[in-house]
């Protein structure tokens, strides 16, 4: 049965890869070259990747003001994010688990601090009951490492618990702790292969109700 369900953050509550790809585009493009969206791609769900900064300098040179340039790209990031709407749906499967008496938590690749910042900024954090992120587990997805640690936070069973994700890095986290995975992806994941996951969604508008159901799935 169903004893909790756990958000992604980047992508899944949030557009972030959106904002993060434009924000770290605009880097590129004051330097006359633009950020690969496969390579950009390839990443998105995942911690442990190549960072914008090392393909940059790979294509321009080695760059003296790295620190300003980094500075730069996390505020126009920041503000983009701040800006941006939730994604369809999320609310609704917010208050779908919590009228079926059920806990909530957030398991991201993410840090902390950026996690916690914006999910504040909505004044969802109180609404979930706890939060497992990058920096308090040793590995980043597709290990899945942040899922059993919020499952551990939760104190239920990783087999009770229902994903929702946006990337296949994360299918695969989710399925790596054996949880069951709902994917809803966006225009950056839209065409990676999710076999793996339990449903596939066009939107949370369309999460199907009977998961939060004793005895499903």
């Amino acid at each position: 049965m169903t004893a909790a369900v756990i958000f992604d953050f980047d992508g899944t509550i949030i557009d972030t890869e959106t904002t993060q790809y434009e924000s770290v585009n605009a880097e590129f493009q004051r330097h006359g070259v633009t950020y690969p969206l496969e390579l950009f791609k390839s990443g998105v769900g995942s911690a442990d990747h190549r960072h914008w900064t090392e393909v940059l300098q790979e294509l321009v040179g080695p760059l003296d003001d790295l620190e300003s340039i980094q500075q730069r790209r996390l505020a126009d990031n920041y503000q983009r994010v701040e800006s941006a709407p939730l994604r369809d749906g999320v609310l609704d499967v917010i208050e779908m688990t919590e009228q079926a008496g059920l806990p909530l938590s957030v398991a991201s690749s993410s840090p902390g601090s950026w996690v916690g910042h914006h999910l504040e900024h909505r004044d969802l954090r109180r609404r979930f009951a706890s939060v497992s992120t990058r920096d308090l587990v040793d590995h980043g997805k597709p290990w899945p490492d942040v899922f059993l640690h919020a499952a551990e936070q939760l104190q239920v069973e990783p087999r009770e618990c229902v994903v929702i994700e946006d990337s296949l890095n994360g299918v695969l986290a989710a399925k790596a702790a054996g949880m069951s995975c709902v994917v809803v992806p966006n225009v950056f994941t839209a065409d990676a292969d999710f076999s793996d996951a339990d449903y596939v969604l066009d939107s949370l508008f369309d999460f199907p109700a009977e998961l939060l159901r004793p005895g499903i799935p």
